[in-house]
Order: C-alpha cells, then sequence, then structure tokens
C-alpha cells in the first residue's frame, strides 16, 4: 500500500463516523434501535472511558483500543473517530474553498495551555466534578452542536416537508412537535460552534492541540508511537509544500522536523510531497521536547412558548386543557432535588458519570429530557434533566437507558422501569383549583399511570386529589397535566437515591344498577 492512498482510507473511515453519530442525534423519528447505539458509539474516547471505569464493562473497552492504535500509529482517533475532529475538517474544507490560495503553517504549541486544561479536568474528575469534563470532551461538545442546533433547525424542515406532501396525499411524513427549548443549551451550542468555526477556519485543528484535553492526552501517548511520520532530509527537496497542507501546524519546514504529538494522522503531506521526502516508518522512543442573574420567567415562558408555536408547525397536536385556572397559584414550588434520570439509580452516580453529550435528550421520544441549567447545580451545568413542564416521562419508554455510551444510565427493563421511584410527588393544595376556585379538575390523577394520585371527596361535593407515594415512580404526568399558573399544584420532589415503586392494588368500582328499567345504562 502506498502512503498516498492512507489519506483515501482516512477520509472514508471520518466520513463514516461522522455520518453513524450525526445520525443518531437527528434520528427524530427514532429510526435506529436503541440498543445498538452504545455498539456504534464504542471508540468513543470518552464515553467508553467513563463507562469502563463505572462498569468494568468488554463493551467498553473502544478506549483501550484507541489508546493502542495511538500508541502503534498515533492520533488516529482524532483524525478518524472523533466527530468534532471531522466536523473541524469540514469547516477548514469550506475554507479553502473561498480562498484556494490559502495554506497552513508551522503554528506556536501552547504546551503549557494545553497541559494546564489537561490537568485541571483529570483533578476535577478525580475529585468528583464532571464539570470541565462536559464543557471540554469532544464528543460531547459535538453531541451538544448536533443535538442543540443541527437538530434543532431540522425539525422545522421536517414540518414544512410534512405539510407540503400532505397536500399530496402523501402521510410518510409526520409533524415534530418541539415541546420545550433550553435557551442556554442553544447559547453555550452556538458559542461553541462559533469559536471552533473560527480556529478550525483560520487555523485548521487549532482547538484540537491547545484546548481539547482529550487531544493532549493522546498527544502525549504519541510520543510513544511506534510508528511515526517524519522529513527524510536526504530526500526531502525543501519546497515546503508539506507544512502548507498541515491542519495541525505540526511541520517545521525549515528545520526538517515534524511535531508527532501535535500531528493529528490527516495524512495531507503525503499526498503533496514531489519526492518521497514524507515518510512513515518505526521510530525509537524519544522522551526529548519535539517541536446567576434573576431572570423574569414568565417573559422568558413567554417568549420560549411562542418560539415554539412558530418553529413547531404542529401545536395543534397538543392535549386540550379540560380546566383553565381563573385565578394565578400563589405558592412557590422550589424543588430541593431535582429526580436523576431513571437507570441512573440516583443523583451522585449520575453526576459523576454523565458527561452532558445529549444523545438521551436527542433520543427522548416525548421531549422530557432538556439540558440543564442549575436544576443539577452550577457544577453540572447541561446535564440532562426532566423538564415536566414540558413533558413527562412515558412510564415504559426505555430508551435513554439504551443509548447513554457512558454509563450514566444502566440499562432497564420495562419491567424494572415501571418500578423505578425517580421521585414523589408532592401535593400543593393552596395552589389547586379545587381549593382555589371550588372547581373540579383530576387532570393528575387521570394521568397518572400508576394510580398514586387518586380523587378523594372534598367539601360541597368535589373531589380533590390524595397523594399515595409508596406507588409514584416519578415520572412527572400529574405535574405536567396540572393547569396551574404559574406554579404547580402537584409537582415530583426528587429521589436522592433511586427506590423501588409497591405495585397499586386493584381497585373495583361497583356501579348500583336499577335492573328493573329496560336500559339501566
Amino acid at each position: 500500500m502506498t502512503l498516498v492512498r492512507l489519506k483515501k482510507i482516512r477520509v472514508y473511515v471520518a466520513l463514516l463516523f461522522f455520518f453513524v453519530t450525526i445520525i443518531l442525534f437527528l434520528d427524530i423519528i427514532h429510526l435506529i434501535p436503541a440498543k445498538i447505539t452504545p455498539y456504534l458509539l464504542y471508540f468513543q474516547f470518552v464515553p467508553s472511558a467513563v463507562k469502563f471505569f463505572n462498569q468494568y464493562s468488554l463493551l467498553a473497552t473502544g478506549f483501550l483500543i484507541v489508546l493502542i492504535l495511538t500508541l502503534l500509529f498515533g492520533r488516529i482517533y482524532c483524525s478518524s473517530v472523533c466527530p468534532l475532529g471531522t466536523l473541524q475538517d469540514f469547516i477548514s474544507r469550506i475554507a479553502l474553498t473561498f480562498n484556494k490560495s490559502k495554506y497552513f503553517q508551522m503554528l506556536r504549541d501552547f504546551r503549557l495551555f494545553k497541559y494546564s486544561i489537561l490537568i485541571v479536568t483529570t483533578a476535577s474528575i478525580f475529585s468528583g466534578s464532571m464539570i470541565l469534563l462536559n464543557l471540554l470532551d469532544p464528543f460531547s461538545l459535538a453531541g451538544k452542536i448536533f443535538s442543540n442546533i443541527f437538530r434543532f433547525l431540522l425539525i422545522p424542515v421536517n414540518n414544512v416537508a410534512s405539510l407540503t406532501l400532505e397536500q399530496f396525499n402523501i402521510y410518510r411524513v409526520y409533524p415534530i412537535e418541539v415541546k420545550a427549548l433550553s435557551w442556554i443549551a442553544i447559547t453555550f451550542s452556538s458559542i461553541v460552534l462559533l469559536i471552533i468555526g473560527i480556529m478550525s477556519f483560520t487555523k485548521g485543528r487549532l482547538f484540537c492541540n491547545t484546548v481539547c484535553p482529550v487531544g493532549t492526552l493522546l498527544g502525549l501517548t504519541s510520543r510513544l508511537s511506534f510508528f511515526k511520520i517524519k522529513i527524510e532530509e536526504t530526500d526531502c527537496s525543501g519546497c515546503g509544500v508539506c507544512e502548507t497542507v498541515c491542519k495541525a501546524g505540526c511541520i517545521d519546514n525549515e528545520n526538517k522536523n515534524i511535531d508527532f504529538e501535535r500531528c493529528v494522522s490527516c495524512f495531507n503531506c503525503f499526498t503533496v510531497c514531489p519526492s518521497n521526502g514524507i515518510v512513515y516508518q518505526r521510530s525509537r522512543i524519544n522522551f526529548s521536547k519535539a517541536g446567576a442573574k434573576q431572570v423574569d420567567a414568565d417573559k422568558r415562558k413567554f417568549f420560549t412558548r411562542l418560539f415554539i408555536g412558530i418553529v413547531g408547525l404542529s401545536e395543534f397536536l397538543r392535549a386540550q386543557v379540560k380546566v383553565i385556572p381563573k385565578k394565578d397559584s400563589t405558592i412557590p414550588v422550589i424543588k430541593k432535588v431535582y429526580p436523576s434520570l431513571p437507570g441512573s439509580g440516583g443523583v451522585e452516580h449520575f453526576y459523576s458519570s454523565c458527561t452532558a453529550c445529549h444523545l438521551c435528550v436527542a433520543a427522548c421520544p416525548t421531549h422530557v429530557l432538556q439540558p440543564s441549567f442549575l436544576e443539577h447545580g452550577a457544577f453540572n451545568i447541561l446535564q440532562p434533566y426532566l423538564d415536566n413542564s414540558a413533558a413527562y416521562c412515558t412510564f415504559e419508554c426505555i430508551r435513554c437507558t439504551e443509548v447513554c455510551p457512558t454509563g450514566a444510565l444502566l440499562p432497564l427493563t420495562v419491567e424494572q422501569k415501571t418500578k423505578v421511584q425517580i421521585g414523589k410527588t408532592t401535593f400543593v393544595k393552596e395552589n389547586c383549583v379545587v381549593e382555589t376556585e371550588g372547581t373540579e379538575c383530576g387532570a393528575c390523577s387521570e394521568h397518572c399511570p400508576t394510580k398514586a394520585v387518586i380523587m378523594v371527596p372534598y367539601k360541597n361535593n368535589i373531589k380533590i386529589p390524595e397523594v399515595r407515594n409508596d406507588y409514584c415512580v416519578g415520572c412527572g404526568a400529574c405535574e405536567y397535566a396540572c393547569p396551574t399558573r404559574p406554579f404547580k399544584a402537584i409537582y415530583v420532589e426528587g429521589n436522592p437515591l433511586h427506590l423501588i415503586a409497591k405495585e397499586a392494588p386493584e381497585e373495583r368500582f361497583e356501579q348500583e344498577v336499577d335492573y328493573k328499567e329496560e336500559f339501566p345504562f
């Protein structure tokens, strides 16, 4: 095999991994079986490593294979597997399209800066905080961009296509309703995309070699690589073309040196060298240096709902609210603990294992999973939470537990899911329309799948909710259905450690019938 062919192979492999990953995040109609997701993400470095140290499973050994490949051939992961790396290559290609005379050059190695980021990120992980990994892991950053920007833009395209095809009596494409928006996640993802886009447009893989902790770690590992790309001084003509195509900025043509620690194994140099001066050969190990502000919640929700109505194009699909309160509720609802996702076992395991890649957010069919702001605390920002104002966790859905690549959510069977209690329900009578307006409601009881909320007799021959938390699983259906505004009359308080709910006894309702009547019904 000639060295030129390595570039083509690398491109094909990179495109395969990139499109598989982006399809997982953009699968708005859930065509891909959730069970195969962990296999498709087997080689993603950080999710695999986090899952391995959580479960010690063979299915989570992909990062070890990446390390072995790095020890053999250099930063193959950065060039071929990492979706954020491939995204940067797309942006660099766009830059070359706009400016055909554009070329790269040897860049300064910001050693102190990148090593400091790696050390601080590693220290934060060992201290029990995932915040820096959530904000810097390349797979999680790519996931945020795909989920919060690309997927968000895909939904209105889908809905316009659905409405258009309906005019021709074609109903294969159905509209998708946007039930909630996280402006924090959208803003953060947009800023990240803008920063990475500017860096890639001007300097190629600068982000990978200055900010990314995974790139720095694999760069240090690549110092020991068995095979390395080098400049053969006896064959090099000194034309310098290789330096102009090196998007890692690691080739110093003047001194005939390649900083292999920063080389992302793109193999561009092989395709342009006219004199076979670039070689890929066995190398001796060389340890020497190689070149919360307060906001108006009501206004924010108003504009959010307005925007959702415009973008979603399917607001008419919402279930009609049977009761419209005439008065605003007055007792504030302050959750001490937001429920952690089913399969996490509890908040501590979830906080310490979730990298906020948002794959579960993209996979959730009801859109109840949303990126958090301060719901899980400042050190767990952007980790998913259950937004019961937007939707609720479907009783028998286990999709999020199947797609999680880090082990933050462990797989559950449907039977297990229907018994896991992630939180308990709290009823605030002073906010309920039965108490404040003397009117029938019962929306919370109607939506409860376990009958943990029942209606009991109250004054004036009407009924009021009663909570039986032994049977509650914390799905949030009651909170979602409650019509009171701005504060709910019923809500779910999270369990720090998940419990097992009891199965509600079957209740029989006997109706007195006068059989003397011809039609007693």
